[in-house]
């Protein structure tokens, strides 16, 4: 840490620049003898990305803002608000600390958190900023989290884990024997230090794997923030009898939840039928969740395809997605759909249908944006059909 980007004149410049072109601000250089420009363009970056994303670092007065990565890789206000409280108890201890923006938050739940910390730079900011926030019942160690907890006594209610996949790994498809810390590997040792344990996974994991990786895992958290998953999480707890899956999606009016056990959604089976006054679309932690059938029957809906994930009913319910009312449903025809649609606006969906949303664009000549909502996919007869809706 240069700590002379702390001292108040730099602050203040930092914020009197915010908008600034970071290109255009490093090109300008530095107007303080010890802080170089591109100190002050992270700085002034970090201050940026904040904004949204963690509003209690952007408000607070002598933030230490860290490289554009560790910021990336951070949890959101937003998804660790709602996180901490997926666990109880009276301590935790977050093995893999990061920024802190966990910690933090966990520790408005708990009494007491233990923070660890690898990379000792990152600890140091993680350090100052969290007295920054005022969070006074965080306990901060640098170094390997499984050395700490081999050190020492300690039980804890919980333990949060964030694994990280580790770099010679390749492709999209990976496991978590393929993360750093290996936490199948560790789990007795880590069920020995704790009554339950929560691991945060890339939200591209595939779920089955993860179960047949894991023991003892009683829940499943789908986390979506505006409609984008953005964490998948495990809770470990020995005691726990039957698995269930919980998907929350973090909206600007409020939060859509659906919650299911994962027995009885894996085993639903779905009821199909044609379009009626309403079209349903379920958002993306539900659709994580794999468990399309189960939806339709929860809600007392049905499917239109048994593999296009759309739903419909005569009446408008609450449901954890978007919905619509359907103006008309037509039969798929290239000079029918051009006639209705070229050159205008409208906001395009395909499920289950031969072309993307791109070539729809391109195909009819449609712009995107308006008041109109068309959906191509395919009925329960195999047939591609295009729905006319609006927002209901």
């Amino acid at each position: 840490m240069n700590l002379h980007l702390l001292n108040p004149e730099v602050q203040q410049f930092i914020k009197d620049n915010e908008n600034v072109d970071i290109a255009r601000l490093i090109l300008s250089g530095s107007p303080f003898k010890d802080i170089t420009p591109q100190e002050l363009a992270q700085q002034v970056e970090g201050r940026k990305k904040t904004k949204k994303k963690l509003p209690e670092w952007y408000a607070g007065n002598g933030i230490y803002f860290p490289p554009k990565v560790n910021l990336e890789q951070a949890s959101s206000a937003a998804t660790a608000m709602l996180k901490s409280t997926f666990v109880q108890g009276a301590t935790l201890l977050d093995m893999t600390g990061g920024l802190g923006v966990d910690a933090y938050f966990f520790a408005k739940q708990f009494s007491s958190v233990t923070y660890c910390e690898l990379n000792a730079a990152l600890f140091e900011i993680a350090r100052h900023n969290l007295k920054v926030l005022g969070a006074k019942n965080i306990d901060l160690h640098q170094g390997d989290a499984m050395d700490y907890m081999a050190q020492g006594q300690k039980y804890y209610d919980a333990i949060y884990i964030d694994p990280s996949r580790r770099s010679n790994v390749k492709g999209k498809v990976f496991m978590l024997k393929d993360c750093e810390p290996n936490v199948p590997e560790h789990m007795g040792f880590l069920l020995a230090k704790a009554k339950k344990i929560l691991i945060k996974t890339s939200p591209i994991l595939d779920i089955t794997s993860a179960l047949n990786e894991l023991a003892h895992v009683a829940k499943v958290f789908i986390v979506a923030l505006h409609n984008e998953v953005k964490e998948l999480l495990f809770l470990i707890d020995p005691t726990a009898t039957g698995l269930h899956l919980e998907t929350y999606n973090i909206t600007a009016s409020g939060l859509e939840e659906f919650k299911m056990p994962y027995a009885l959604a894996a085993a639903a089976i779905a009821e199909l039928d044609t379009p009626k006054n309403y079209v349903y679309e379920p958002n993306a932690a539900v659709m994580k969740s794999g468990m399309f059938d189960y939806v339709g029957e929860a809600y007392g809906l049905q499917k239109l395809h048994k593999n296009s994930h759309l739903y419909t009913s005569d009446s408008c319910i609450e449901f954890p997605g978007r919905r619509f009312e359907v103006e008309e449903v037509v039969a798929f025809s290239a000079k029918a759909i051009s006639r209705r649609l070229k050159g205008k606006k409208a906001n395009i969906t395909t499920r289950n249908f031969k072309l993307t949303v791109e070539q729809v664009r391109q195909k009819f000549k449609v712009k995107d944006g308006g008041d109109d909502y068309v959906f191509f996919t395919t009925d329960l007869r195999d047939k591609p059909v295009v729905l006319f809706c609006k927002k209901a």
